[in-house]
């Protein structure tokens, strides 16, 4: 589903940022480099995708410094951007963690495409270009067919609208 995704993104000329889960990147390990060749960002989702707002702080270091180490033995990098899991937004306590594993910015998302509840193509296409302004952050996910059918929708979508989709570093970085 992940390569699909990327396949679809790359045919419209859209490069887009993974914030992995470290299992993930540990059950597919490829995917890591093949995310980072097609042109797109790879960034920190957490090791195991817990609830890290109720995590006291070593828990939730814990959880970000196990996917930063994941993601430097597969790439060399841990990667710029750091996103909570379980919750759109970073506490406090959630960025000192994260600055402490080497993480300076920790994002969210103000549009939220309802993917990973399985609504079909036509309600994440609708929940997206309604939501999305110039500057929005969009969280859609990997292993979801109707996130990859309802993609070339969105992208369109946008193009209409005549915004584009960028990686966060495109859309972060001076």
């Amino acid at each position: 589903m992940a390569e699909a995704l990327l396949a679809e993104a790359e045919r419209a000329g859209a490069h887009v940022s993974v914030l992995a889960v470290g299992t993930w990147l540990e059950q597919y390990p490829q995917i890591a480099q093949r995310i980072l060749g097609g042109g797109h960002d790879l960034g920190n989702h957490t090791m195991h995708h817990l609830d890290i707002a109720a995590m006291d702080a070593a828990d939730a270091y814990a959880e970000i410094a196990g996917c930063a180490r994941r993601l430097r033995a597969l790439t060399g990098s841990a990667g710029r951007w750091f996103r909570p899991s379980q919750t759109q937004y970073s506490t406090p306590l959630i960025e000192r963690e994260a600055r402490k594993a080497g993480y300076r910015t920790c994002v969210s998302y103000d549009v939220d495409s309802l993917d990973y509840t399985d609504p079909g193509p036509d309600a994440v296409v609708s929940t997206v270009l309604g939501k999305t302004r110039p500057g929005s952050i969009v969280s859609l996910h990997l292993g979801h067919s109707g996130t990859v059918t309802a993609l070339p929708a969105i992208l369109r979508g946008l193009a209409r609208r005549r915004l584009r989709p960028v990686t966060l570093t495109g859309l972060l970085s001076p």
